[in-house]
């Protein structure tokens, strides 16, 4: 997968940008925040996500770690994919999304284009716990959880990912590579494969 792109920008537009890898043009959909740093001839590294599809293959650019992250955790949600999470950190930064789901701000979350009443309430439901402990605070039960950006994120980012580009949705990939980090049992023909690809972060 192609987690970061490094090069000359070639062209910028409004949400999107050409950065020349290899004497190959990229195009990574992005941020109007993101965009508005990149001037054309400048040299650049974006942190990037590749979401595969059946008839496509998109490349969505991100200035750090902490935004990509985030990008891919809401896409965890049903309904949410990554069109809608890119306008999620097009409207608020990071920090702002994390705090309105934390705090269960439902009138923050829907400034988003496409995010409603209903929407909202589910991304809290289902992300409140989460998006505590990925900023370093105590999860269910007091638990203090891993930061964003962990080693063992990255693996588990590729290879849901991985899952993906084979035809999985993105809750199936998903639920999968927690059933395996979290000890459950994992569907038997994803098992052994994730479980290899985590163990690879102990070596």
């Amino acid at each position: 997968m192609i987690a970061s792109v490094r090069g000359p920008v070639r062209h910028v537009g409004l949400d999107r940008a050409v950065v020349e890898v290899g004497g190959v043009g990229l195009l990574v959909h992005t941020t109007p925040a993101t965009v508005a740093e990149l001037r054309a001839g400048q040299e650049v590294t974006l942190e990037t996500t590749l979401v595969v599809r059946e008839e496509s293959l998109t490349l969505y650019g991100f200035a750090d770690p902490d935004a990509r992250s985030l990008f891919e955790q809401v896409q965890t949600v049903s309904g949410v994919g990554p069109r809608l999470a890119l306008a999620m950190l097009s409207v608020l930064a990071p920090d702002d999304v994390r705090r309105a789901l934390a705090q269960g701000d439902l009138a923050t979350l829907t400034k988003v284009p496409g995010i409603g009443r209903k929407s909202a309430e589910r991304l809290v439901l289902e992300l409140k716990d989460k998006v505590a402990a990925v900023g370093g605070g105590t999860g269910a039960g007091g638990t203090v959880s891993r930061p964003a950006g962990t080693p063992e994120e990255a693996v588990a980012s590729q290879v849901r990912e991985a899952l993906e580009g084979l035809g999985w949705s993105t809750r199936q990939a998903t639920d999968a590579v927690a059933s395996v980090t979290g000890g459950e049992s994992a569907p038997t023909e994803v098992s052994a494969v994730l479980r290899a690809a985590l163990r690879e972060l102990g070596r």
